[in-house]
């Protein structure tokens, strides 16, 4: 395994990160222990989770995913051993049953890191991040952008900020980072952060892959300028660029088949691409996942790939991704299919 500091603390994240949202719904705790225990064999020392979890989202199953990670980690006795990542809901109708008012209030960050404190079984959280905006703007996928004169919402982020250094005073956060964030939150984010010589954020955790590199028009450069580090979360594109779906391999359980409604990688356009991807990597005899997750480890504003798996057997060959160094050939036929079809799944 490789390791990479999160920004510029001294935190030491592998730079493969173990991520959680199917535990509990496509994956019993059995399973989650499983992964949990190859990840952990394997070298991973990142667990991502959220309180909302496990994805979708739903009100029986809110913080399940949370509970088997802090079930492992309290049988495994190894709470010491790891980087301990989960985030605070923003506001939605999708996202309504997990707290009575979503607006990021202190009292709102107390329930959240308290009832996250709970199932996680430990007393801190190495790195607390917000899931999404407060704000109305561009997220999951959309695209222009539009003035929304009854959005409500006021820039508070200066409040945020001061709630997140208060739980770090208190000893429950170490750290903290931002997640599907614009250019202009991030900016935000990185002013009110100064002002605390001891608690910038680290990290963004945005999608990136072959076919969603948006990532790369502002927030790159601003990642690499600013020292703080990008932990891509959908490297797969849920799973389409395991070629399992081109090459007939895909199962009914697979989230692309399960869950209609999460369209962003489902698009036709979006298919043929990842065909052309899909050819690079057999023409040079590697598998398009491992491919797809080395392409997203040669980029120094990454500090860790977010990946997710259903079984073992797939999350060993993403885990071992690490050991792929892909060659220059290889990177310029890359780049040759993004310049003729770029982000075809933002």
């Amino acid at each position: 395994m490789e390791y990479n500091f999160l920004g510029l603390s001294d935190v030491k994240v592998s730079r493969i990160c173990l991520g959680t949202m199917t535990f509990g719904q496509q994956n019993s705790l059995n399973d989650a222990f499983g992964q949990l225990d190859l990840a952990e064999d394997m070298g991973v020392n990142f667990i991502d989770t959220a309180e909302m979890y496990p994805v979708p989202a739903y009100p029986d199953t809110q913080g399940r995913t949370e509970a088997y990670v802090g079930e492992w980690l309290y049988s495994r006795k190894n709470r010491h051993k790891f980087v301990l990542a989960t985030k605070i809901t923003g506001p939605g109708l999708h996202v309504k049953h997990v707290a009575d008012n979503m607006v990021f209030s202190e009292r709102r960050f107390e329930e959240a890191i308290h009832n996250s404190l709970l199932r996680l079984k430990t007393d801190y959280i190495d790195l607390y991040q917000i899931h999404w905006p407060e704000r109305k703007t561009n997220c999951f996928g959309k695209l222009g952008f539009s003035v929304d004169t009854q959005d409500e919402w006021s820039d508070n982020i200066n409040e945020v900020v001061e709630i997140l250094q208060k739980f770090k005073n208190e000893g429950k956060i170490r750290h903290w980072g931002i997640s599907n964030e614009t250019p202009w939150g991030t900016m935000r984010y990185m002013q009110e952060s100064k002002k605390f010589s001891d608690f910038q954020f680290l990290s963004i955790q945005n999608p990136y892959n072959l076919v969603n590199r948006t990532f790369e028009i502002g927030l790159a450069e601003m990642a690499y300028r600013e020292n703080f580090g990008l932990l891509a979360y959908s490297p797969l594109a849920f799973g389409l660029l395991s070629g399992k779906f081109h090459e007939g391999r895909s199962k009914p359980s697979d989230r692309l088949h399960q869950f209609k409604n999460m369209a962003r990688y489902n698009s036709p356009v979006t298919f043929e691409v990842v065909r052309k991807y899909l050819d690079i990597a057999n023409q040079n005899g590697i598998s398009l996942a491992k491919m797809s997750l080395a392409y997203l480890l040669t980029k120094s504003f990454v500090s860790s790939v977010i990946i997710g798996a259903t079984d073992n057997i797939q999350l060993k060959e993403n885990i071992e991704s690490i050991h792929v160094k892909l060659s220059d050939e290889i990177l310029n036929e890359i780049e040759l299919v993004h310049k003729d079809f770029s982000n075809p799944a933002p």
